[in-house]
């Protein structure tokens, strides 16, 4: 005789996650309730579903009451749970992946549901905000992707932001999202051959960054600037530019003087004698000047 068989069959998996979705902030049968956002709007959840698919929630599940004196009690907390940082939607797009597994984005929160995937431990969650944002990245947004994904090491959208803006660089550093870079991914952007941008522009681009990042930490520009425009490209400049360089450079003092001085040296000598070669070398979208040529044994 034959011994028992046994098999593991899946029904709708649409159908399944369609009755899920219906649980999604609803108060029937909820156990548990949170506060969202400055608005303190009320969301709707079930511990248990909570619990078994973020571990980052089964722990704020399982603590002890405010206030109790036994860190094991077997009474859950109810809630409701303070959630002030945080926009509902935000919320709301991570509630609605621990129930079905999926989650609705837009532009406006992608960033930040990706900030709380992190956050709460859901690489899979994050997966689909990293494909979300490289699907529908935009000139506006993706300096703002880039600080995010230098911020939480997303390895593969820092290399599709940078190739993103090395495309559209004349563009992108006319952005808001430019000017609120910090100075350590500001840095890793200039370190790029493939800039589309001459380094003119460029040089402006940093100081409007550093006059509104002056203002907002309330430390001097020479200071705020330091690490980024050890990357800017001085001898690539030529003389009349440097000569308005310069003049601009007595108002801020955003540009060491001996990095001034340097480029000038390489006129003079007619290569980039005492000069990073790295800071010899044209970028892509660099306007080329008769001088260049003198550069070229540093440019390979």
């Amino acid at each position: 005789m034959a011994g028992p068989c046994s098999a593991r069959l899946q029904g709708d998996v649409a159908a399944f996650s369609a009755a899920l979705r219906t649980l999604v902030n609803n108060p029937q049968f909820s156990d548990v309730m949170f506060v969202v956002g400055q608005e303190q709007q009320k969301v709707f959840a079930h511990r248990c579903v909570l619990a078994c698919r973020c571990q980052v929630f089964r722990g704020m599940l399982s603590q002890a009451p405010a206030g109790s004196q036994d860190s094991s009690s077997s009474v859950p907390p109810q809630g409701p749970f303070i959630l002030g940082n945080v926009q509902p939607e935000v919320f709301l797009a991570v509630i609605e992946f621990l129930y079905t597994n999926s989650v609705t984005l837009n532009s406006h929160i992608a960033l930040e549901v990706l900030t709380s995937s992190v956050e709460y431990g859901l690489q899979d969650l994050c997966k689909l905000c990293v494909k979300f944002i490289k699907d529908t990245l935009s000139v506006e947004q993706v300096c703002e992707a880039l600080q995010a994904a230098v911020t939480y090491g997303q390895v593969d959208l820092q290399q599709h932001c940078l190739a993103f803006i090395e495309d559209c660089t004349a563009a992108v550093v006319r952005t808001q999202g430019f000017r609120e870079l910090s100075d350590m991914v500001l840095a890793r952007v200039l370190c790029s051959d493939r800039l589309d941008v001459d380094e003119l522009d460029l040089v402006q681009a940093v100081r409007e960054w550093a006059h509104v990042s002056s203002a907002v930490l309330e430390r001097p520009v020479p200071e705020v600037a330091a690490l980024p425009v050890r990357e800017l490209r001085l001898p690539l400049l030529a003389p009349s530019e440097l000569v308005t360089l310069e003049s601009y450079n007595q108002q801020d003092l955003l540009i060491p003087v001996e990095n001034i001085a340097a480029a000038w040296r390489a006129h003079a000598l007619r290569r980039g004698s005492g000069v990073p070669s790295r800071l010899c070398r044209p970028r892509r979208g660099t306007r080329p000047r008769d001088h260049h040529r003198h550069l070229e044994p540093h440019a390979k």
